[in-house]
């Protein structure tokens, strides 16, 4: 089995999980944080929703960094929330099933600010630095959505809500 066969039932899976919980982001809280040094709550639903789009530049590049000049994704609204994460994606998915067992064992390096952030085969990249990296700030959006009675579906079996 390749590389991409084995990781894109894995993708699928955590995708869907994670729109549905994006899914419930409120708008109206959307200045919500839980801490002063906390990302705020669309900050956090749009890191999360533009992840999607590290896939692709670890799959389309060997070293990588951002321009000077980078400026995050902070969605307007829902819709766009949702709409960018949806594009983002449908573009991740793509790239990692088109991909070979040679693109995925190729070394990827990633700085920032002169700052070695990544240097690894590009499965890793995409293991840790996103998928992993997408499923934790996936359960950190909960507990905002928890701390502001949102209710929530599961992700890996029902949630108190679905208990409830």
């Amino acid at each position: 089995m390749s590389i991409a066969a084995s990781l894109i039932a894995e993708f699928d899976h955590e995708s869907a999980s994670t729109r549905k919980i994006l899914a419930c982001v409120p708008e109206e809280q959307f200045g919500y944080k839980p801490h002063e040094k906390s990302m705020s709550l669309v900050r956090l639903a749009s890191h999360i929703a533009e992840m999607g789009t590290w896939a692709v530049v670890t799959m389309t590049t060997t070293d990588y960094a951002p321009p000077a000049d980078f400026k995050p994704f902070v969605a307007a609204s829902k819709a766009e929330l949702l709409e960018k994460f949806d594009e983002h994606t449908a573009a991740a998915r793509k790239v990692l099933a088109d991909a070979s067992d040679e693109d995925y064992l190729a070394q990827w390096t990633m700085t920032w600010s002169g700052y070695k952030v990544f240097d690894a085969p590009r499965i890793t990249a995409i293991r840790s630095f996103i998928m992993n990296h997408t499923i934790h700030h996936r359960g950190q959006l909960t507990v905002y959505l928890r701390l502001l009675d949102i209710p929530f579906p599961g992700v890996y079996g029902p949630s108190a809500t679905d208990k409830s």
